[in-house]
């Protein structure tokens, strides 16, 4: 199919990008072009206007000090190769080097992809369980907001019309911090069915906090304060890393974290999402607390 006319501007500057927003009602952005084009092509988005910030310079980039802060248009081949991700965040280079194919994850941007806010997408997942900061730039200045607040809903975020990701911001990696991403791949979209991030700290085999987030069961990223609350303050034993896991879907017989709105389709319905996210939330803890050891 072909997408529906549109006008057509590439901007200059991030500056200029406000400026045609503005101008423009409507308007959508494009970066990498991996969530919009299939959008247009298919007609689900009908813009009259299409932005293009894809070669601006300011806005790419990694940069580490006592935070890692990454340009929106860095690509997801670009942060699954980072030393500097790594040391970080590992749990984002494993999600990186996950998403699609060679094509996508050397075009398709970070900045795009969160965006775009797809509830199985991977990077979102991560960025909630490494309590990341979206950085925006629009017509009323600069923001920042929380990953947990920018994703709102299925493509829902907190983005307004006249506003730009710049970058996104990792807080520093303690002692004795792990961090992982667990995957269940859509075979043919790799997308994923479910997605885990974890990231835990020890201190002498005892978890000192814990963060952990699950996609592609609900509409966006969800925290897992049932599995944190089990884990902080015990040893990290087999045990305790089981029962953890359980605690997602309630298997272990607590009120899980999930609610009602769960997500299913033809491939994996809701009941068979949920009964298997324990088993994502276990391979997750397992591998970030094996990296915090």
């Amino acid at each position: 199919m072909f997408a529906a006319n549109f006008d057509y501007y590439r901007a200059g500057s991030v500056a200029e990008a406000g400026e045609l927003l503005v101008k423009h009602p409507g308007a959508k952005i494009l970066a990498g072009g991996h969530s919009l084009i299939p959008l247009l092509k298919l007609r689900l988005a009908t813009p009259a206007t299409v932005i293009d910030i894809g070669r601006l310079g300011e806005l790419r980039g990694i940069a580490s000090g006592d935070s890692l802060t990454i340009g929106a248009l860095t690509t997801h081949a670009e942060l699954a190769r980072s030393a500097d991700v790594k040391r970080h965040a590992e749990a984002l280079v494993e999600a990186a080097s996950q998403v699609g194919d060679p094509a996508v994850r050397n075009r398709g941007t970070i900045g795009g992809n969160i965006a775009h806010a797809d509830p199985a997408s991977d990077l979102p997942i991560v960025l909630a369980a490494l309590e990341a900061t979206i950085n925006i730039i629009g017509n009323n200045g600069k923001r920042s907001v929380s990953a947990s607040n920018f994703f709102q809903g299925v493509m829902m975020t907190a983005l307004q019309d006249n506003e730009v990701i710049t970058s996104i911001e990792i807080p520093g990696a303690p002692d004795g911090q792990g961090t992982a991403y667990a995957k269940f791949p859509h075979p043919a979209s790799r997308y994923a069915v479910i997605g885990v991030a974890a990231a835990v700290t020890t201190n002498n085999g005892t978890c000192t906090s814990a963060s952990i987030a699950i996609g592609g069961l609900v509409p966006v990223p969800l925290r897992c304060s049932a599995v944190e609350q089990v884990l902080i303050g015990e040893t990290l034993s087999e045990e305790t890393l089981t029962t953890a896991s359980e605690a997602v879907n309630g298997s272990n017989g607590e009120r899980d974290d999930l609610g009602d709105n769960l997500l299913g389709d033809l491939f994996a319905s809701a009941d068979y999402r949920k009964a298997i996210a324990a088993v994502y939330v276990r391979r997750a803890l397992a591998t970030a607390v094996e990296r915090a050891s």
